[in-house]
């Protein structure tokens, strides 16, 4: 376990990395301005300067100069558009399956029909292609997206939530961020964010709401695996959903690039045969059926059928399902491949396709419970029948990556437990994969299917988590388009009237389907966003304190020059994480130990978003001004091996800082023997032993901390003392860790 010297390694880094995508292979430098009188550069990629007054960077404003990726040629955004139909377009491209089942019609009319196929034709192009396609990919956070992203977005441009205080400035060819302003040119809506902390922590709930409900909509994404199969029994069917599941779960393993290899074929299949299914059924049942696009079959629909109408939309809404995905997809891929594929594929086929089965179901108007397979001509029923099974087997992959980005985008800002995450690809940062995650979504996916068995329990949860997250993503990309891309008012206030109308009409429908299966995604949603803020709440805690009782080297000199306090032989690496300063628990150490190693190197782990470091910059040193203190960065990237097993890492340390010491500026002048001494010193406490301390801290909740900080410390330590450590597996031997405990007072 890991705690104050080693828990929250990341934060500089995450900064750091956060604008080094290896999506955008970009060259950056990092300059922090200083008054140092000696100045380290340590790789011709990453420029900094480091000064003896202060540990590690100093908190202020990092300036990140990108050069502009080169563009993908025109054959490779065709071949990765192509890979997205079988990651990110599952859920959205089979929902003819269900949709339709799914509405409890009762003598539907020909106008009925063409009602329901114009409130479907707009959904799709105005929530499909305006909200998503146009708007929100271009709201991507660093290549990432999904509701997190956005929240993510708003906090790296203005002075709210956790990220500000890191404050993070870049100028990113993939968003429309623009730098802090003056207070005079800061709207009022951001003024009032920033200075309300009620507002602040509202935000924050929504923005976990809807990335809970994003991984809860997977647990509901399963209603199409039953489609294929109406006349099986239903224990049948949903044995074999429950092990084609498993089967599912189990190869994403292998990472996204494999699965859409595997998976694209399949979905291409799908996309290509229904509107040609579809174009046929149009010609030969209801010619006319694009009479429908006009908007007054929508009002007249719901003129004539009045509430039945709108409790229909629970079922309408979910021919947008898998919208979502398309956004918290995009890590895996990038945008241009992703509006390509929906506009030229999905888009079209699933506007034919729909108007296919509505041209067949106006002439036979009682098969609605089947209105798919039924309208499948009879010489091409089996092969079809074969592509869509292997379709909706398929379909939820778009949502179980969606998972695995939206964690992984939380975890990397800390604000969920950290758990293993693993980087499925050496040359794109958003191919990831949790194993942890990946198996509890399968147990509980499987429990879904055996459990609430039902098709349209299932589809009743599907339509609450999709509605709620579109309203959700509405609602943040309000915000974007005000605070950071600063859109005229009129224009915001058409976008918003629109989708949040929209939005909201198909959530007050299907809300009314939470006693019928809606409440699953929505309890598993609240759980997740407890985690959540939980976490949050106990990581800012901790950090207040270790800002506030951090050791500078001021006050390091004045402990070690306490009576009674001695240099040990001894190398010693001391883990530590405080951007300005020294963690609390060297304090603690120094005063109960009365010790310190004659030469110890303060070191931190920085993790960054690039695939591997170049071994001349894996390692920077510096000397702290004390002697025998000396300052280490470890940074290694998401495909570097990190292990300090043997003495490889202690040499590789030892001589960096022997180089650095023989060419630093104020030795040059200096006595030669001095520098031999110094270097000498190295030699001898190496031989005299090496050990790795790193601190491991908890709350002391005392008996003047009320109940509700009582109570979300009690559940932070709790998730604390079950969580992977931030640091990640060093291979230390055990004969050379110590771990300091430590409580802070909460």
């Amino acid at each position: 376990m890991s705690g104050g010297g080693g828990e929250r390694q990341g934060g500089t880094a995450q900064e750091l990395g956060a604008t080094d995508s290896a999506a955008n292979k970009r060259e950056i430098v990092v300059n922090v301005e200083s008054s140092s009188s000696i100045p380290y550069h340590y790789s011709n990629r990453h420029s900094l300067r480091l000064r003896n007054s202060a540990f590690f960077i100093p908190p202020a404003p990092l300036t990140v100069a990108s050069t502009l990726p080169k563009e993908m040629g025109r054959w490779e955004t065709v071949v990765l558009a192509y890979k997205t139909l079988g990651v990110v377009f599952g859920g959205l491209v089979t929902s003819p399956l269900y949709v339709y089942p799914s509405m409890p019609l009762k003598s539907p009319t020909e106008q009925d029909y063409l009602g329901i196929y114009s409130i479907m034709f707009w959904t799709l192009t105005l929530i499909g292609v305006v909200k998503y396609t146009c708007i929100a990919l271009k709201a991507d956070d660093q290549g990432e997206g999904g509701t997190f992203a956005l929240y993510s977005l708003l906090c790296r441009n203005m002075n709210i939530g956790l990220l500000s205080s890191k404050q993070v400035q870049t100028n990113s060819s993939s968003s429309h961020s623009v730098l802090l302003g003056s207070t005079e040119n800061k709207s009022r809506l951001r003024m009032f964010f920033e200075r309300s902390i009620v507002a602040r922590r509202v935000l924050l709930f929504i923005a976990m709401l809807g990335t809970c409900m994003l991984i809860g909509d997977v647990l509901s994404a399963m209603d199409g695996i039953r489609a294929p199969f109406p006349s099986v029994s239903k224990s049948l069917v949903e044995a074999l959903s429950a092990g084609v599941l498993v089967v599912l779960f189990l190869l994403q393993k292998f990472g996204t690039s494999r699965v859409s290899f595997m998976f694209s074929p399949i979905m291409g299949a799908w996309t290509l045969c229904t509107p040609l299914v579809g174009i046929y059924s149009i010609i030969k049942h209801y010619p006319s059926i694009f009479k429908a696009l006009s908007p007054h079959y929508i009002l007249r629909f719901f003129w004539r059928n009045g509430k039945e109408g709108w409790l229909l939309l629970g079922g309408t809404v979910l021919c947008i399902t898998g919208s979502e995905a398309l956004f918290a997809d995009l890590g895996h891929f990038n945008r241009s491949s992703i509006q390509i594929a929906f506009l030229l594929t999905i888009y079209p086929s699933l506007v034919l396709t729909y108007a296919g089965q509505t041209a067949y179901l106006i002439k036979n108007p009682t098969d609605h419970d089947d209105g798919f397979y039924k309208f499948i001509p009879t010489t091409i029923y089996w092969p079809v029948f074969i592509i869509s099974t292997l379709a909706a087997i398929v379909a939820s992959q778009s949502l179980i990556s969606a998972t695995f980005s939206v964690i992984k985008q939380s975890v990397v800002l800390d604000y969920f437990p950290k758990i293993k995450v693993v980087h499925t690809s050496s040359n794109k940062e958003g191919e990831v994969y949790s194993p942890e995650v990946n198996y509890i979504l399968m147990v509980l996916c499987v429990a879904v299917i055996l459990i609430f068995g039902d098709g349209k329990d299932i589809g009743n949860a599907f339509g609450v988590v999709v509605s709620l997250v579109m309203l959700i993503t509405t609602i943040l990309l309000t915000l974007v388009m005000i605070m950071i891309w600063r859109t005229p008012p009129w224009l915001v206030a058409i976008y918003f009237f629109i989708f949040f109308t929209m939005e909201g009409v198909y959530a007050s429908a299907v809300l009314s389907k939470i006693p019928e299966g809606g409440w699953i995604p929505f309890a598993i949603s609240f759980i997740l966003a407890f985690i959540m803020f939980g976490w949050f709440y106990g990581r800012q805690k901790k950090m207040e304190y270790e800002l506030t009782h951090k050791i500078d080297l001021e006050r390091l000199g004045m402990l070690l020059s306490e009576p009674g306090i001695q240099r040990v032989p001894g190398l010693c690496f001391f883990y530590t994480n405080i951007q300005d300063g020294l963690t609390p628990i060297l304090g603690h150490y120094i005063k109960n130990m009365r010790s310190l190693h004659t030469v110890t190197i303060f070191t931190t782990l920085r993790y960054l978003l690039v695939p591997k470091v170049a071994a001349h910059e894996r390692i920077v040193v510096n000397r702290l001004g004390l002697e025998g203190v000396y300052g280490c960065v470890i940074q290694y990237g998401y495909a570097d091996s990190l292990n300090l097993e043997g003495d490889g890492f202690v040499n590789q340390v030892t001589d960096s800082l022997q180089v650095y010491i023989q060419n630093c500026p104020d030795n040059l002048t200096s006595d030669h023997e001095e520098v031999q001494e110094e270097i000498s010193a190295f030699e001898e406490a190496k031989l005299a032993g090496v050990v790795h301390i790193r601190g491991k801290t908890r709350f002391y909740i005392g008996n003047n901390c009320g109940w509700f900080d009582r109570s979300m410390l009690a559940f932070y330590e709790f998730l604390h003392g079950n969580c992977r450590s931030a640091l990640p597996a060093l291979g230390v031997p055990l004969s050379q860790r110590i771990e300091v405990g430590m409580l802070y007072e909460a």
